[in-house]
């Protein structure tokens, strides 16, 4: 009775001290795995920001998204509590062989050769595993490079209706990544079957040898019993690594590319303290015989034998076709590339040999497609101030700096209408601006820190005429006493420079000022002549000073001006206000209200067609846990053997029978095992496949408010792609089917101990609910902390993502100390939400692992109580103790996987919720009527609209338009007026708040939006290309099977064909992530060729010439004016040389149209049009 009780406590000590040491390793884990996982983020981001841009120019942003989203989540999860489990269990699977040597070691011995075969199937496996887990990542990194594209790209995408084909290059690299997880799954069964082949025959081979030691006195049965429960210790501690030695691999897997990228040297290191600083800047620029060559396109000579001297202080334009290497040389000064051959020198100094965030401090840039970070207005322009002596100064001091220079790129107009002011948020990649205003924030932030070199590559492409005079005057201003690089297209912004050197295929054609190169009529006097409006009447000409006295002064001309058409109306309230008043407030779906069995069901339905797999799985599962029961009566079965001692003949006769028994439950065991492991792999890899795909395709079937919301940034949802199956797979294939094996195993074993035992069963079976319910809570306090980190999380990967995407811009401002800063701020708040979860979780799974020895000595004292009144016999005691033990480990075996339940119980709420929700405009209903003879009449009619994220802001008043079939009419007024709009609702993006939009008189909201767009094509302002090759993204125009010959005419008709004949690969030259490769003329004009094929009875044209050089612009012009006969054209512009042969001019103003006419007509009139034309005039310098 003592003896029972001794025992008894032991076990409670045993129980507490692993409450405490359990929850002081959990909680240390997994704290400091995710502070290890942050730093690893960062020394990612860091070293991925350092590289050069031709290290871009291959990875796609979304690969590097993919990597700090997805894969160092891997390495998290693959440092912290898993860890913990493996060396625990590690550790116990060593004590056992340390023991039971200690006990008999010549036994020990024996079963140490079987141990060995374990232990090293475990490192063949664990190769394996690595080498194909390393290659489904890297097959899904590329896929989550072309997601990131097209959710970047999602205008451009609904335009063209391209989802299903971009959904089907996706699903590709899904395949790859789903081939080879099923291989890493294969390969855990075999090593997991191998696992419990080598522990039964352990058992058979310790019964076996064991009798013939206790028959020859070198052994008593006390000690075999012993060595057997250590051994049987060790088993299940031995199988309950597994699992988590995937988790381990793919951490290992993903690791490699990780740091292989951290690891990294780069050929331009902007991080690197080398390199001469020097102390007074002039401002003197050469290029001396340069020779450059694209390091993605090494049969393309660039610049060859390139010489140009530009003094200090001196503005130089570069003008030329596009692909003559104009923007090549700002990337060279930046040293965002290096030249192949020759030296570009500064100040005398080899650029090579000065610091390089020095030198990018020195340089102002403004980019022919202006970048702005998703943040608001002030922060965007005081980005330009870093590496300056007011980088440190006060927000006082930084803030009347940016308001000075808003003043000088006339942006402080549409700043002073915005409710928010500079504190405004500018969105994602700034979609809440329009074109011109964020060109005039980018002109800001470049001309704050009065930098001493300006390079300005089409810096105002995307003004209209008004601000493009007033923002050249302050460029003009600027780039006084200073050195001043400028790329223009439009000759009208340059003609004032000192120096003009007149580029093409490389080389330098002429050189010299606007009237030397006018008189020397050569190339230059031929763009110029090309690029002439139409000269009026020399009357016309003078501006009569009546009209002049009338204009209203700069500021009344830009208090519209805004994205959103800020300014209010004076009526008491607008229509658009009603409308909004009297619409019901949509109800937001709530993803928590999702209850567990839900999302089951919902993961069921999702993997119907891998059910019967799944069933079969389980079936295995469950002859695998009724292996445990069996093992029970076997276990039971040979101990009551001993008891017949000193007959050794019946004995031994039992025990072989029993090892017998042992070795067959072996092979079944191992092959049940391998078997559902190999098929719960299969059936996740095929789940994770769908979900990847299916949510895909719901975020490509919502319309275009999902994305203006700050929630649904492209870093945030291509996160969601990579986090949210990962998560479920973490749950499903080995870790579900261990999850089904520990069920089998308590179910099976309680119910036989109740069979055989039953008071005792039943008094250690109303334990197990302590450990289940632990499991559950441990589930729910973790499913809320993932609701709690999920903002944390966005935040961090968005910006990321943004960071990556904009490397240019980032690098340009020396921004890569200020990102890293901000982005170890967004990893410290995700440690300080994640401690007390982590806490809490820890606390309960420390309880749960000692009540495991509680339980242990409950049912080893209640037990003996039985044998020694004789009620129970040693068999039924064995069996009940032997299967209650290892189903009490099994339920704790069950509560270590509740991080991985927790994660997959929310991703699958996301998932459920996004596959919920249906778009107001819904690219994938087959309702609405088709439209058939489509003539391509379009009317607007009484049309208000507001942005659906900015509700308080309105954009169009009452727009009345008519466009007639077959005409060709422009949309032209300043920035902001609602023009864009107007085309975005032609495309319904949007449903305007109230008024109809007619095509042949009948309202788009009525038709199938996919048939509708068909009808149409789009050119926009920033065109949009896909990695892929040339063919690829014109073929992206059309679902028909077109000809060679007819991908070659459009070609021709945008004038690209030639250039495409002349790359080594034609038209199967890769474009680059985005476009990369290729020049802003040459990606326009491949988008025009796109529209072009798609032979549509609409032509939208967003500016869509705004990125030609004049020679180009003529031709494509020509080609789009071919082009609109016989359809109906809208085309915005600027540049007004472009639609001057347009039917019907339309001039916005206000959201309204404030005047109509033909070119001639409204110059007639004198009024807005009149002042944008003579504005943009050119003439010859006095």
């Amino acid at each position: 009775m003592r003896l029972r009780l001794t025992f008894g406590r032991y076990f409670v000590y045993l129980g507490l001290a692993d409450m405490v040491l359990s929850y002081i390793s959990i909680y240390t884990f997994i704290d400091r795995g995710q502070i290890l996982a942050g730093r690893i983020r960062e020394h990612y981001l860091t070293a991925t920001l350092k590289q050069n841009i031709g290290y871009f120019d291959k990875l796609g942003s979304g690969e590097v998204t993919t990597r700090i989203a997805s894969d160092t989540t891997l390495i998290q999860e693959g440092i912290s509590e898993k860890v913990c489990y493996v060396l625990s269990n590690l550790s116990t699977f060593v004590m056992v062989f340390i023991l039971a040597f200690t006990r008999m070691y010549i036994l020990a011995f024996m079963m140490t050769s079987i141990a060995a075969v374990v232990v090293a199937s475990f490192f063949i496996s664990s190769g394996l595993m690595k080498k194909y887990f390393k290659k489904s990542m890297d097959g899904y990194s590329v896929g989550g490079t072309l997601a990131e594209e097209t959710i970047s790209s999602i205008r451009n995408v609904q335009a063209f209706s391209i989802q299903d084909r971009l959904a089907a290059q996706y699903d590709k690299f899904l395949e790859v990544s789903e081939h080879w997880g099923i291989r890493a799954g294969l390969s855990l069964g075999i090593m997991t079957s191998l696992v419990w082949f080598g522990c039964f025959n352990n058992d058979a081979l310790a019964f076996w040898q064991g009798t013939r030691f206790i028959r020859s006195g070198q052994a008593t049965v006390g000690q075999v019993i012993s060595i057997l429960l250590l051994m049987n210790q060790g088993t299940l501690a031995l199988s309950a690594i597994s699992p988590h030695f995937r988790s381990i691999t793919s951490a290992v897997a993903a690791a490699s590319k990780i740091f292989a990228t951290i690891d990294r040297e780069s050929v331009v290191d902007s991080s690197s303290d080398q390199g001469i600083k020097l102390t007074a800047v002039r401002g003197d620029i050469e290029l001396k015989d340069v020779k450059f060559i694209y390091p993605s396109r090494p049969n393309v000579t660039i610049l060859n034998n390139f010489h140009l001297k530009i003094p200090a202080g001196k503005t130089v334009a570069l003008v030329g076709a596009s692909g003559s290497g104009k923007s090549t040389i700002i990337g060279l000064l930046e040293r965002f590339y290096l030249p192949v051959g020759g030296e570009v020198l500064f100040d005398g100094v080899n650029i090579e040999d000065l610091n390089v965030r020095w030198l990018r401090q020195q340089i102002a840039l403004v980019s022919q497609e202006p970048t702005l970070f998703a943040c608001s207005i002030y922060e965007n322009i005081a980005h330009g101030l870093i590496g300056t002596k007011y980088e440190n100064a006060s927000e006082i001091e930084k803030r009347e700096l940016v308001v000075e220079a808003c003043k000088q790129a006339n942006a402080m107009a549409f700043i002073e209408t915005f409710p928010e002011g500079l504190d405004t948020n500018v969105g994602e990649r700034g979609f809440l601006m329009s074109g011109g205003q964020k060109q005039r924030i980018a002109i800001a932030r470049a001309i704050v820190s009065n930098p001493r070199i300006l390079l300005l590559d089409e810096a105002t492409s995307a003004l209209d005429t008004k601000s493009e005079g007033i923002v050249q005057d302050a460029l003009d201003r600027a780039a006084k006493n200073r050195t001043t690089i400028v790329i223009a297209h439009r000759l009208s912004t340059i003609k004032d420079a000192d120096l003009i050197v007149v580029m093409k295929k490389g080389v330098i054609k002429e050189m010299g000022t606007h009237n030397e190169l006018l008189q020397a009529q050569g190339e230059y006097y031929d763009l110029v002549e090309m690029q002439k409006i139409e000269k009026q009447k020399k009357e016309l000409a003078v501006q009569d000073q009546a009209a002049s006295d009338d204009e209203p002064d700069e500021k009344a001309e830009f208090l519209e001006d805004s994205v959103l058409g800020l300014a209010r109306s004076k009526t008491t309230t607008s229509v658009s206000s009603m409308v909004i008043a009297n619409t019901p407030m949509e109800e937001e779906i709530d993803d928590s209200k999702y209850s567990t069995w839900e999302l089951f069901v919902f993961l069921t339905k999702l993997s119907a067609r891998e059910n019967g797999v799944n069933i079969l799985a389980s079936f295995l599962s469950l002859i695998n846990g009724l292996g445990f029961v069996a093992l029970g009566f076997f276990y039971g079965a040979a101990v009551e053997a001993y008891t017949h001692i000193p007959d050794f003949d019946y004995v031994n006769s039992e025990i072989n029978k029993y090892a017998g028994l042992f070795f067959m439950l072996s092979i079944v065991v191992s092959m049940a095992t391998s078997g559902s492991q190999a098929l719960f792999s299969y059936a996740s890899q095929k789940l994770v496949r769908r979900i990847r795909y299916l949510t895909f395709r719901q975020i490509l079937r919502q319309d275009i408010e999902f994305f203006d919301r700050d929630e649904n940034t492209t870093g945030g949802l291509t996160t969601m792609l990579s986090q949210g199956a990962q998560a479920i797979e973490g749950l499903t294939g080995a870790t579900f089917g261990q999850i089904m094996n520990s069920v089998m195993i308590i179910l099976s074993g309680s119910l036989v101990s109740l069979i055989i035992t039953w008071k005792l069963g039943l008094v250690c079976i109303s334990t197990m609910p302590i450990l289940i319910g632990g499991a559950f809570f441990r589930l729910w306090i973790l499913a809320q902390f993932q609701g709690n980190m999920k903002n944390a999380n966005q935040q961090a990967n968005s910006y990321a993502c943004e960071s990556a995407t904009a490397i240019r811009t980032v690098l340009s401002l020396t921004r890569e100390k200020d990102v890293l800063e901000k982005y170890h701020r967004n990893i410290d708040e995700q440690h300080r939400i994640s401690r007390p979860a982590t806490n809490k979780s820890a606390i309960l799974y420390g309880i749960s692992q000692g009540t495991q020895f509680l339980i242990y000595g409950l049912a080893y004292w209640y037990g003996s109580t039985f044998i020694r009144t004789g009620e129970y016999t040693v068999l039924q005691f064995y069996i009940a103790y032997i299967t209650l033990i290892i189903g009490a480990q099994n339920a704790g075996m069950v509560l270590s996987y509740a991080p991985d339940m927790g994660k997959a119980k929310y991703a699958a709420a996301n998932i459920k919720k996004l596959l919920s929700t249906v778009p107001k405009v819904d690219t994938s209903s087959n309702k609405g009527k088709v439209p058939e003879d489509v003539q391509g009449e379009i009317e607007f009619r009484n049309v208000h609209f507001r942005y659906p994220t900015r509700l308080q802001v309105p954009v169009l008043r009452g727009l009345n338009l008519t466009i007639k079939k077959g005409q060709y009419v422009a949309l032209v007024g300043s920035s902001g007026c609602g023009k864009s709009t107007t085309i975005g609702l032609i495309e319904a993006f949007y449903r305007p708040l109230s008024g109809q939009i007619l095509l042949d008189g009948q309202d788009i909201s009525e038709l199938n939006i996919n048939a509708y767009r068909e009808q149409i094509a789009l050119v926009q302002q920033e065109p949009t290309l896909y990695a892929g090759t040339i063919r690829d993204n014109i073929l992206y125009g059309t679902k028909e099977n077109v000809s060679d010959d007819q991908i070659y005419d459009v070609c021709r008709e945008a004038n690209i064909h030639d250039y495409i004949m002349s790359l080594p690969d034609g038209y199967d030259t890769l474009c680059g992530s985005k476009g990369t490769l290729l020049s802003g003329g040459q990606k326009q004009r491949i988008a025009i060729a796109r529209a072009l094929i798609r032979q549509p009875k609409v032509l939208l044209l967003d500016e869509a010439t705004s990125a030609l050089d004049s020679e180009s612009e003529k031709i494509v012009q020509a080609a789009l004016d071919a082009a609109a006969k016989g359809r109906t054209t809208i085309a915005i512009a600027h540049r007004l040389s472009t639609i001057q042969n347009a039917d019907v001019i339309y001039v916005f103003e206000n959201g309204k149209v404030l005047e109509s006419g033909t070119h001639q007509g409204l110059l007639a009139k004198r009024t807005k049009y009149y002042e944008l034309v003579q504005l943009q005039a050119l003439e010859n310098t006095a």
